[in-house]
């Protein structure tokens, strides 16, 4: 990319402004040439991706820490489950036992 004019843009979180925005700034702000326009373009079409992506991105994260927590409440719940049964098959054991003893 030699001979292409360096742009340098500040950070801005993308959630919030649209590629349009943050290249028409740049417009206004730099002196550029027409054959920049395409790179602007290119650029602008390349943000809007990368915000598509960030959005799906949250979107899958969301929805993945939400199974998470389901799973481990569930699992919670199993584990109390189990030990609730393991405490009544200990006690039945001990009946049973002291059954066999007095007889």
């Amino acid at each position: 990319m030699l001979g292409m004019p360096l742009i340098f843009m500040t950070f801005v979180p993308l959630t919030c402004v649209s590629a349009a925005t943050i290249v028409e700034r740049k417009r206004h702000q730099s002196k550029y040439s027409p054959m920049a326009d395409t790179q602007f373009k290119k650029l602008e079409s390349k943000i809007d991706e990368l915000i598509a992506l960030c959005s799906d991105l949250n979107r899958e994260n969301q929805s993945l820490k939400a199974d998470s927590t389901s799973w481990h409440n569930e699992r919670q719940s199993l584990v109390d489950k189990n030990e609730l049964a393991r405490t009544k098959v200990q006690a039945m054991l001990k009946r049973l036992k002291a059954m066999e003893h007095q007889s």
